[in-house]
C-alpha cells in the first residue's frame, strides 16, 4: 500500500513537472522595450521689427457740415435773416461784426436778403483778424473797408458740396475781378481760397438755410486790389512855360506911357523934333 502511495506521488510530481514546462516553452518571449528618440522642437527666433523712420501723417479733418447756429425750423415769410444776431450767437466773431457795422454792408446784406436775394459770406474769426500786422485795419480808408468786406459776400448761395462746380475767378460784392480776384480750389473735402496775397480755408459752417451761407475761414481774406503792390507811376517833368505875347491893347498901353512926359512938357517935345532933325541930316 505504501508503495502504491509513493508511485502515486511520483507520477503526480512528473505530470506536474511537465506541465510547468510546456506553459513555460509556449509562453511569447517579452519583446525588449523600444526607446525612441524625440528631437528636440527647435525654438523659434523672433526677429523684432523696426521702428517706423516717419511719425504717421495726420489726415485732414474735412470742414464741419454741422451749422454752430441752427436754421430755425419755419422761418417765417419776408423776415431777412439778421446776419449780426447769427454771428454773435456763434461767439467767436466780434471784429467781423464790428467791421459790418461800421460800413453799413449789414444793412445792405438785410436790404438784399428781404427782396429774397440769395448770399454767401465768409466770416473770419477774431483769431484771423488777431493774425494781421497790428494797425492793418487802422490804414484803411471807409471805402477800402466796405470793398475789404464785400470781397467776404458772394451774390449767390453756395453749399459746400457746389463749390467745385464755380469758375474762377469767383464774382464777389466789391468792385470788379480784376482788381479782387477770388479763387476757389476743392482738394478732396477740403475748400481752399485763394487771394493772390494770402490762402485761406473753410473750416467749418456757421449758418445755411435756403437763401444764406455762412461759412469760418481761417484767415482774412486780403484782396490785391487794397493790399496789393501799387503800380509805379512814371515821374513826367512839367514843361517850361511859353512866354505870353502881349495883346494889341497892353502895347498901345505901354507907347502912351511913354509918350505921356512928352506932350506935357512941350520944350522937351522940341529938343527931341530938334534932335531928330540933327540926326536925320
Amino acid at each position: 500500500m505504501n508503495k502504491q502511495l509513493i508511485i502515486y506521488f511520483s507520477f503526480l510530481l512528473l505530470c506536474f513537472h511537465y506541465s510547468n514546462g510546456a506553459t513555460l516553452a509556449h509562453s511569447p518571449a517579452q519583446a525588449p522595450s523600444k526607446h525612441v528618440a524625440i528631437a528636440p522642437a527647435k525654438a523659434k527666433t523672433i526677429t523684432p521689427t523696426k521702428a517706423p523712420t516717419s511719425l504717421p501723417v495726420p489726415a485732414v479733418e474735412p470742414p464741419s457740415q454741422v451749422p454752430l447756429v441752427p436754421a430755425p425750423p419755419h422761418k417765417a415769410l419776408h423776415t431777412p435773416t439778421d446776419v449780426t444776431k447769427i454771428l454773435e450767437k456763434a461767439g467767436i466773431f466780434s471784429v467781423f461784426i464790428r467791421l459790418l457795422k461800421s460800413t453799413s454792408v449789414s444793412i445792405q446784406i438785410e436790404n438784399q436778403l428781404n427782396v429774397s436775394n440769395t448770399l454767401t459770406i465768409f466770416a473770419p474769426t477774431n483769431g484771423a483778424f488777431g493774425a494781421l500786422k497790428p494797425g492793418t485795419l487802422n490804414t484803411l480808408s471807409t471805402e477800402d473797408k466796405v470793398q475789404l468786406v464785400q470781397y467776404h459776400i458772394l451774390p449767390t448761395l453756395v453749399s459746400l458740396q457746389n463749390f467745385e462746380t464755380l469758375s474762377n475767378p469767383v464774382r464777389t460784392q466789391a468792385s470788379n475781378t480784376n482788381d479782387f480776384p477770388l479763387n476757389v480750389t476743392v482738394e478732396g473735402s477740403s475748400v481752399n481760397i485763394t487771394t493772390g496775397i494770402v490762402n485761406a480755408t473753410i473750416s467749418g459752417t456757421v449758418y445755411e438755410d435756403n437763401q444764406l451761407a455762412i461759412y469760418k475761414v481761417d484767415k482774412v481774406l486780403l484782396p490785391l486790389g487794397i493790399f496789393g503792390p501799387k503800380p509805379k507811376t512814371k515821374q513826367h517833368l512839367a514843361p517850361s512855360p511859353t512866354p505870353l505875347k502881349p495883346s494889341k491893347d497892353t502895347l498901345i498901353r505901354l507907347l502912351r506911357r511913354r509918350l505921356s512926359p512928352l506932350q506935357k512938357n512941350p520944350l522937351a517935345q522940341t529938343r527931341q523934333k530938334g534932335t531928330s532933325r540933327t540926326v536925320l541930316s
